[in-house]
């Protein structure tokens, strides 16, 4: 039996027509909404994070003895600052440059190019607590010195000019604090003893010894060279010996 035809309405009509349209345009959002959030790329979401942060680079300290750099310059004489608590490192570039001074004195026998490396006489005034402080710290301490950067320059001999200083070896482990009272002190400070100047002389290691390094303000300063207590009128050298020699411990003012 023939079936009757079917008269569509207007609207049928468009919707028809129209469709094929709709699912294309449809279709095309779809695709473009999965591309945006994939990124543009065909290998999926990309996660967003913190960029990492490139390591430090590494730092390297080297301390010289033999190249000493000079002297801070100053207008404010340490001296006269008040003491501090403060233990002085030994690889302090200062440090290295008084004792590169204290070397070119000995090598040239000149004890005025070590006073850099001699223990402030106006921090001598704050430390004492005797009668004239300033006449002791000039006609026993500096004199003494004196004699005994002589008498080191005599230990290295004619040849003393070719004499190259490696290092100056601090024997920290044994570095005390001396407290006010003690030894005629109204203010204190760190000491250590027996600290070794390591040169080179004629292609063979030597060294000898300083008697007593004390502390001003977080600095190692000289206060004997040769000897705590001279055993004579003259300079004296601390256990020269052949090799680096060793820091036996003491205990001094």
């Amino acid at each position: 039996m023939p079936g009757v035809p079917v008269r569509l309405t207007r609207r049928q009509r468009l919707i028809r027509r129209f469709l094929p349209l709709v699912t294309t345009l449809t279709v095309g959002v779809v695709l473009l909404v999965w591309v945006l959030a994939s990124g543009g790329s065909s290998g999926g979401v990309r996660a967003a994070g913190p960029v990492p942060a490139r390591p430090a680079p590494p730092t390297t300290v080297t301390t010289t003895t033999t190249t000493a750099p000079p002297p801070p310059t100053t207008t404010t004489d340490p001296g006269t600052l008040p003491q501090t608590g403060a233990l002085p490192a030994a690889g302090d570039p200062t440090f290295t440059s008084r004792m590169a001074a204290l070397w070119s004195a000995v090598v040239q026998d000149a004890p005025a190019a070590a006073q850099p490396a001699f223990f402030p006489e106006t921090a001598y005034l704050q430390v004492k607590s005797i009668a004239d402080p300033s006449a002791d710290w000039q006609d026993r301490l500096v004199a003494q010195f004196g004699l005994d950067i002589s008498a080191a320059h005599a230990l290295l001999g004619p040849d003393a000019a070719q004499a190259v200083l490696d290092t100056v070896q601090v024997p920290q482990a044994y570095a005390h604090w001396v407290p006010p009272g003690v030894c005629e002190n109204r203010i204190g400070y760190f000491e250590v003893a027996n600290s070794r100047m390591v040169y080179t002389l004629a292609g063979q290691t030597r060294s000898f010894g300083i008697a007593s390094l004390i502390s001003w303000r977080g600095q190692w300063y000289v206060v004997h060279l040769g000897a705590v207590v001279p055993s004579g009128a003259g300079g004296q050298v601390l256990d020269p010996e052949i090799g680096p020699g060793t820091s036996p411990p003491s205990s001094t003012c």
